[in-house]
């Protein structure tokens, strides 16, 4: 089990960086140390004029990113601990949007909830055909994101594929999110990750500035799109405080199906 310090981790390689997400037994489920050190590491990436590219990958096969740590949930008492949870992950993935250089998520096996919404955050998407994607929070947990993260999803797919992708809890195959725009291209998984950093080492030989000042316009014009996080802080709290979140939880933890009750 990684240690708080090893659980994401910044490694550089010329002027490519490589931050990885590094708790294989967890799914690379995120820790609040976690989101904390990938603000970190994007601060410390812009502060790097040496750098040019950031890549983003999870340790081992199975996971990118199997969403929030689910345990965590269970210290949620009162209306303000579900809207500062969604507050911290909007911080976090806004300030991943905002790093100057152009990132990519290299994506293999599951990439749910939080971690889609991480892929979704990055400039490009690179998936290995064991690829399992999905936000599937209508089965699992019985809660909702946040107004910026489905703002996410409904700028890659649009409202009818988003509405059917979280709504109907899918799990999407590599080649189902590829017809969907989700994904940049599927590659093999044993060429996936040299392909990945072809295709940075390719970005670090193009102009840095038009990158750049590309990457800040298409940020600008969805941020215009989306409505004030606050507008949607009472769905927040109608789904983090129900009973059948607080429910589902302890289900999921004990690894036991749950009936909903809309309670």
């Amino acid at each position: 089990m990684a240690k708080p310090t090893e659980e994401i981790l910044l490694e550089r390689d010329g002027a490519i960086a490589t931050i990885t997400f590094n708790r294989p037994h967890a799914r690379n489920a995120l820790t609040w140390n976690m989101y904390d050190r990938l603000v970190e590491f994007c601060d410390e990436v812009d502060r790097s004029p040496d750098l040019r590219v950031v890549i983003l990958r999870g340790a081992g096969e199975a996971a990118f990113v199997a969403g929030t740590d689910i345990s965590q949930f269970q210290t949620f008492q009162r209306p303000q601990d579900a809207i500062a949870y969604e507050q911290r992950i909007e911080h976090v993935l806004d300030r991943l949007e905002r790093v100057h250089q152009p990132s990519i998520a290299m994506l293999r096996g599951y990439c749910v909830g939080g971690g889609l919404s991480i892929a979704a955050a990055c400039d490009f998407r690179y998936a290995a055909p064991d690829l399992r994607l999905g936000v599937p929070i209508a089965r699992t947990l019985g809660n909702c994101l946040s107004m910026s993260n489905y703002a996410r999803v409904v700028d890659l797919v649009g409202p009818a594929r988003a509405k059917e992708l979280i709504m109907q809890a899918r799990m999407l195959t590599a080649e189902q999110a590829l017809a969907l725009g989700l994904v940049n291209e599927v590659v093999p998984a044993d060429r996936l990750a040299g392909h990945v950093h072809d295709v940075a080492a390719a970005l670090t030989q193009l102009a840095p500035l038009t990158l750049r000042a590309t990457k800040e316009a298409i940020r600008r014009i969805q941020a215009r799109r989306r409505i004030e996080p606050r507008e949607g802080e009472d769905l927040i709290v109608s789904c983090y405080m129900s009973e059948d979140f607080r429910e589902a939880v302890r289900a999921f933890l004990d690894k036991r199906a749950y009936s909903w009750t809309g309670r």
